[in-house]
């Protein structure tokens, strides 16, 4: 099993690989099988009589126009109903949560268990390191049950049923949301929706041979009275049945891959929320609870079939259960309980006690961060960033957290964390609002500028990033006009400051992953050999920020290049550095491999801790970088 987040990332492409491979050998499968199909249909219509249809059949395997209609007709259907899923599922996990019966939950909920669903949700992000995704409650489910779903993180969802929702206390609730989380940091998302696009396609011959066959059996060629072999409904109607078995047969050893692949990735999260949470015992009384529900887990809606994969629980029942695609209760609870004594636990709505939040104890997160475990932190948070994010939400002003949570005000928010403190460029800033601000929002900005001048510089990016389930309800109109206005704000003062780049690298990553459908860090992996420019470009800026003074530029460079191991390089002087080559280098920096990613954030941290001090806008680079190299970096807690 892989230890690490960049290991993990390479066994998930592996898994694609792997689930390609078993695709491409169905497929293969099922061209043998619609080749014998069609050669049999043919020797029924042989029109010599003393040869018999196997006899006639046989050569017609081989025949090359027999072979190039069966690979023909096969793949249409097959690559165009893998594409029409496909396309179905470009939205991502809202798709796929919809499709559940989702319905998004709202910070103005009035529902206690819903809030306080909402609050786990959004500390497992900000102790993470990602955006707060939307939380989706699937309202007429009462099973326990909850699924992450997306291609990325920046497009991921948490979908939960009412009766996880209702049913579990805080701990049981935040070790299914931790599982959850391990899902999208595991790379498991993006296989899961694959999983889905591909055994559609090959479900998609057994409906057209269903259809045959019953326009076959029902039409009016079936009920005529004719020993005409061109009259009979029997070859149409053998060619509707072949094509049911050959694709529902399909479909069968497709589930079989899928439950394959998922029953390995469950215990792989329910060990990573262990680490997340350091509380073994809420998952495992989560699944406690699940084996004493009369429920259980079980998903009523109809598509609850095809997404059986993503599910924290085993969703489905009846004849679908022979595909499993999670492991027996009883050995998950044993691995995360081994003195289990077997006993299931009553499943009923928990006491108000068992409700309430429990911070941990974590250091004041104005204390200086430390970088000892910033890269080995990547991918899997520990119970102290769970604290710290507590803690911080904590201490937030009220007005700014209602603030975030609100698409109206959640743009005033952010127009307020850009706004200059220096009367001249401040002016600017607020007259070109006054008149480019939507109706309102401008009179919310003011309201806003002194409060957000106040919060400690660490709690700056967590805010911005509980803001954003808000800023996904925009409109794309409403999207564009706000990343323009954070544009100009940010040149006001002719000079773009690191906590406005940073603030600006993470809206439009996000903003373009959910309007736009942008997908990050696709393509075919690089080697770093191949990035050699990108890493100077990156290393020199991190070299010049924090580092006072040619000498301690240099100093640091050297140090975080000699951990790539390639050839030496010069650091770049400072005006060959800025942020619009730093964007560029990110983003080609984001199609390296794991291994190779690993490589360039230990350089980084090494290049930013060689003064052996690390400041807040330090801390927020790093962090930036991580997130434009799909490596979600937790907090840089004490």
């Amino acid at each position: 099993m892989a230890t690490d987040f960049f290991e993990r990332q390479d066994a998930a492409r592996r898994n694609t690989t792997l689930l390609v491979f078993l695709f491409g050998a169905a497929v293969l499968a099922i061209i043998v099988s619609v080749d014998l199909l069609i050669a049999v249909l043919l020797g029924y219509f042989s029109p010599d009589t003393r040869t018999g249809i196997l006899e006639v059949a046989a050569p017609l395997v081989i025949d090359p126009r027999v072979i190039l209609t069966a690979v023909g007709g096969t793949m249409l259907i097959v690559v165009g109903g893998t594409a029409y899923k496909m396309f179905d599922l470009r939205g991502g996990g809202r798709v796929v949560a919809e499709e559940l019966g989702g319905r998004l939950l709202t910070a103005d909920t009035t529902t206690a268990s819903d809030r306080r669903l909402l609050n786990v949700v959004e500390e497992m992000a900000i102790a993470s390191g990602m955006s707060t995704p939307p939380v989706y409650l699937l309202e007429q489910e009462n099973g326990i049950n909850a699924f992450a779903a997306g291609f990325t993180p920046d497009d991921a969802v948490i979908g939960v049923t009412r009766g996880t929702a209702e049913r579990l206390s805080r701990d049981e609730l935040q070790g299914v949301i931790a599982h959850e989380f391990s899902h999208i940091l595991n790379g498991d998302m993006r296989l899961n929706i694959r999983l889905i696009g591909l055994l559609h396609g090959i479900l998609v011959i057994g409906l057209i041979g269903h259809f045959v066959f019953r326009v076959a059996a029902y039409s009016g060629v079936g009920r005529r009275r004719s020993s005409s072999k061109d009259s009979s409904p029997i070859p149409l109607i053998g060619l509707g049945a072949g094509l049911m078995v050959i694709g529902f047969a399909g479909s069968f050893f497709g589930s079989m891959i899928k439950a394959a692949l998922s029953r390995q990735r469950e215990f792989l999260a329910d060990a990573s929320a262990v680490q997340f949470t350091r509380n073994p015992g809420g998952i495992a009384d989560a699944l406690k609870k699940i084996g004493g529900f009369s429920t259980g887990a079980i998903m009523d809606s109809p598509n609850a079939p095809e997404a059986s994969h993503m599910f924290f629980g085993q969703g489905v029942s009846g004849l679908a259960s022979i595909f499993a695609t999670h492991p027996p209760l009883h050995e998950r609870i044993a691995r995360l309980d081994p003195a289990w004594d077997g006993d299931f636990v009553a499943s009923s709505a928990p006491p108000p006690s068992a409700q309430a939040s429990h911070p941990g104890a974590a250091s004041s997160f104005a204390d200086q961060p430390d970088l000892s475990r910033a890269v080995a932190d990547v991918g899997q948070p520990r119970d102290v960033h769970l604290a710290y994010a507590s803690q911080l939400v904590e201490h937030m002003p009220a007005p700014l957290v209602r603030a975030a949570h609100e698409p109206y005000s959640t743009r005033a928010l952010v127009y307020a964390l850009l706004i200059d403190r220096q009367p001249e460029p401040r002016e600017r800033q607020l007259a070109y609002l006054a008149e480019r601000a939507d109706s309102g929002v401008f009179e919310e900005t003011q309201r806003l500028v002194l409060p957000t001048a106040r919060i400690d510089p660490r709690a700056r990016l967590p805010l911005v990033e509980m803001s954003m389930p808000a800023l996904d309800l925009l409109t794309p109109q409403q999207s564009e006009v706000f990343t323009s206005n954070v544009a100009v704000l940010i040149e006001a003062d002719d000079q773009i400051q690191l906590f406005e780049w940073v603030l600006q690298r993470i809206l439009v990553r996000h903003l373009d992953a959910r309007h736009a459908g942008v997908r990050q860090g696709g393509g075919k992996q690089r080697k770093l050999g191949s990035m050699t420019p990108q890493c100077v470009m990156a290393l020199s800026m991190l070299a010049w920020v924090g580092h006072p003074g040619e000498t301690m530029a240099h100093h640091a460079f050297e140090l975080g290049w000699g951990v790539l191991g390639l050839p030496p390089q010069r650091l770049l002087s400072m005006d060959q550095v800025g942020f619009a080559s730093l964007d560029s280098a990110l983003s080609d920096l984001d199609r390296a491999r794991p291994s190779a990613k690993r490589k360039v954030l230990d350089a980084a941290a090494t290049c930013i801790g060689s003064d052996l001090e690390v400041t807040v806008n330090e801390a927020e680079l790093l962090r930036a970088f991580a997130s434009s190299l799909s490596c979600p970096m937790p907090p840089l807690v004490s």
